[in-house]
């Protein structure tokens, strides 16, 4: 019977022929004399399988569909080129499908829709999902023996069927077990974010962690945490849920803490504690937390042991922070304190730079102890302020007398900076400056108080003790100091008491402006990314009560930027506050509102916003409009986390300074500066370098400025060569010559162990303070 059953489907194939068009028939003669003859065979070989498949006999069917598989899947296995089965398959793709619809419900059937599944990969229209549909009809065998390429059709195929499925409200169970094949076989090889990926698409990122094992979970949560920057809410926090939940799963205690300090999350914090055993690994997960600026408190089921809690509670308080940072500098050998002169190297310039130099005026000596305190910022010594070790009395007092006014301010406070983190020391040294006649003197050594006590939390509170008293003060100039002293030692901490004490100062009627001001920025400090609703109240009442003429004064503008801080990074939880400062005067209106923008969304990477605060900076305005110059700065805040978004809002910038306004012109090198501070990029360096030369002084003093922003605390050859000719440039011009000394300091910051960049763990989290 078999022979004439083939007879017969050969003369049904010959019957077909005469209805297509006769010069493709030639094309087809033709192109099986260009193949070899192996090729040929095969070829041969698998329409003759196509054949047997439509004989009605079901033992040859079943004969020939097991050959088409063996075929098909000893071709796709690895596919770097369309393979030739499925090329010559091509023409009898339509045949096997029409055969297909009439063929009756059998294991047969299900085996050709296998093989149906397999040729629409290369076969069916586009948008018609022919692959994904004949494998939910096929049978349920494993779907990686036909290939990688396959795997990954069926997936995008599922992620477009998915979405149909959802806004038709159909059932998707048959879908989810096939994602559940196709995850399971990308985690096998080495392809975890396709698996990801695919999750992502059908919202079912929860069955990861069933394919996750110790080969592949790095990768697997390298690719969540690297993929949350590019999600919207709340998907993202989803995803590093997971991630934190893997790298619990398999002890990467560490990084689960990193995504634990990324999510804000205490209760995340405790559990990767508990969840540890290793003493030493709790140390690194205390100076991970101490390097972070997080005040999480240690409680006894952490640590039963009270020893070992304490020594953990010294790391996350930063005590020893001083005594880490000298053993350190005496490591590498930069102990030896340096001198503005050091950093000038005048000697290497023309003799104008040097001739000019020499002159000592105010002016130079107030930007060499900015250069002074930035280059031996920690090291507890240097040439100017701290007495030589052979000698009781020393040079501190005569080079505090070298200044004026505000020199004398800065020369104190310098000490502090000087002394950073040495609290012992530091307090002890300042203490001297309390007992002077002049306010100057005493505002320096309570910003220096403040400065010695950054990021140190101390039980006794030392810092709070002594500044206390001085904030009820009558002089200006003493209260601020003391203020700021608060808010520098005590950012990030939210202590209630200091809150209410400033908080006072704003509701005081008679308190100067400039008093005002700077107890805003102290309270965005204390109460940084807190969303204090009282202290935003306390800030948006005083804002509220200024004159006239008080909102024209450029100090006004530091308390939008304390309200600002209160909201730093917390994205829509800003949108109350926004609508509040829509009833501010005019002068302050749209000032407010981009400086809350711009801080609620820093280092989110929010294209939207960025294209907002662009929107704005596009507007042709009046020169008494302000607003626009924290709109640029705001690109940069938003932008600064992410490396592409960087590069991107780096190409804007450029754009900005081609057509944008004077007011905007002067905003944009501070922008640089903050977008790539402590990252010396060349291109923005040479765009920096290019601006310092600017006709607009204001320009070129921005750009100098940020040139010390980029390269702070890097030692960065290039930037320094660039200062020294700049320097030499504006020998002549005391204001820009101030600035070049002060980026020149920036450049030698902590001698090249400091930095000023926010973000730490591989630009993953963002310093708290």
């Amino acid at each position: 019977m078999a022979p004439d059953l083939n007879k017969a489907s050969g003369s049904a194939s010959k019957n077909e022929a005469p209805s297509k068009a006769p010069p493709s028939k030639k094309k087809e003669d033709k192109k099986d004399e260009d193949l070899s003859e192996e090729d040929l065979a095969l070829k041969q070989q698998l329409e003759l399988y196509v054949e047997r498949v439509q004989d009605p006999e079901p033992g040859i069917q079943k004969l020939a569909l097991e050959s088409l598989r063996q075929e098909i899947r000893s071709s796709t296995s690895s596919m770097t080129s369309v393979p030739k089965p499925l090329k010559f398959l091509r023409a009898h793709y339509g045949a096997l499908k029409a055969h297909y619809e009439k063929m009756a419900e059998s294991d047969l059937k299900k085996y050709l829709a296998d093989i149906l599944s397999v040729l629409a990969l290369t076969m069916s229209a586009e948008g018609e999902r022919e692959s994904l549909k004949y494998r939910l009809l096929g049978s349920e065998g494993d779907i990686g023996s036909w290939g990688h390429e396959y795997v990954r059709n069926l997936a995008g195929e599922i992620a477009q069927e998915y979405t149909k499925r959802q806004t038709e409200e159909a059932p998707i169970h048959d879908l989810i077990e096939l994602v559940q094949q196709i995850v399971a076989f990308h985690m096998k090889h080495n392809a975890e974010p396709e698996a990801v990926d695919l999750l992502m698409e059908v919202e079912d990122l929860d069955i990861l962690s069933k394919h996750v094992d110790k080969t592949n979970f790095k990768r697997t949560c390298l690719y969540l945490t690297s993929a949350a920057k590019y999600l919207p809410g709340p998907d993202d926090l989803v995803v590093l849920k997971i991630a934190y939940e893997i790298y619990l799963k398999f002890g990467e205690y560490a990084s689960a803490l990193q995504i634990a300090l990324f999510l804000d999350n205490s209760q995340y914090i405790k559990q990767v504690y508990i969840s540890c055993d290793d003493p030493l690994q709790k140390k690194q997960f205390s100076y991970i937390l101490a390097r972070h600026g997080s005040a999480f408190v240690l409680g006894d089921d952490i640590s039963a042991d009270d020893v070992d809690r304490e020594v953990l509670e010294e790391i996350i308080n930063n005590t020893k922070l001083s005594e880490g940072y000298l053993t350190l500098a005496r490591d590498i050998e930069v102990m030896e304190p340096k001198s503005p002169e050091d950093i000038y190297k005048a000697h290497l310039l023309d003799g104008r730079a040097s001739a000019g130099a020499s002159v000592d005026s105010a002016r130079q000596n107030l930007a060499a102890t900015f250069v002074n305190a930035f280059v031996n910022a920690g090291f507890g010594q240097d040439k100017l302020m701290t007495p030589p070790t052979d000698s009781s009395s020393g040079g501190s007092g005569n080079w505090l007398f070298k200044n004026k006014e505000h020199g004398k301010t800065s020369a104190a406070a310098s000490l502090g900076m000087i002394l950073m983190w040495d609290v012992d020391s530091g307090l002890a040294q300042l203490d001297k400056y309390f007992h002077s006649n002049d306010n100057h003197v005493i505002a320096g050594a309570l910003l220096g108080v403040g400065i010695v006590n950054c990021g140190i939390r101390n039980d006794c509170d030392p810092a709070l003790a002594l500044l206390d008293d001085f904030v009820d003060k009558e002089d200006p100039s003493v209260r601020i100091g003391a203020i700021m002293g608060l808010g520098i030692a005590y950012a990030g901490t939210q202590n209630e008491q200091i809150c209410s004490k400033l908080s006072g100062i704003l509701n005081e009627a008679k308190a100067p402006l400039d008093v005002i001001a700077f107890s805003a920025i102290s309270l965005g400090l204390v109460c940084v990314s807190s969303c204090n609703e009282e202290v935003a109240q306390a800030i948006i009442f005083a804002l509220m009560d200024r004159s006239e003429s008080e909102l024209q004064e450029p100090l006004i503008r530091f308390l939008p930027l304390g309200l600002g801080l209160l909201y730093l990074g917390k994205q829509e939880r800003v949108d109350a506050t926004a609508e509040v400062s829509k009833t501010f005067n005019e002068k302050i209106r749209k000032y407010c509102d981009m400086t809350l923008l711009s801080c609620a969304y820093a280092g989110t990477g929010n294209v939207l916003k960025v294209q907002n605060l662009l929107g704005h900076c596009a507007e042709h305005l009046e020169k008494s409009e302000t607003h626009q110059g924290p709109a640029v700065l705001g690109i940069a805040m938003i932008a600064m986390a992410e490396e592409l978004g960087l590069e991107m809002a780096i190409r804007s910038l450029e754009h900005l300074l081609q057509y944008g306004e004077q007011n905007i012109r002067r905003a944009v090198p501070l922008a640089l500066g903050l977008l790539c501070i402590s990252n010396p990029k060349v291109n923005v360096m040479d765009t920096l370098s290019r601006l310092s030369h600017d006709t607009d002084s204001e320009v070129a003093m921005a750009a100098v400025i940020s040139l010390g922003l980029i390269g702070a605390g890097t030692n960065n050859a290039r930037i320094a060569g660039m200062l020294r000719n700049l320097s030499s440039y504006y020998y002549k011009d005391a204001p820009l010559l101030f600035c070049v000394r002060i980026a020149q300091g920036l450049v030698h910051l902590g001698k090249g162990l400091l930095t000023l960049n926010p973000y730490h763990s591989d630009r993953f989290l963002r310093l708290l303070v």
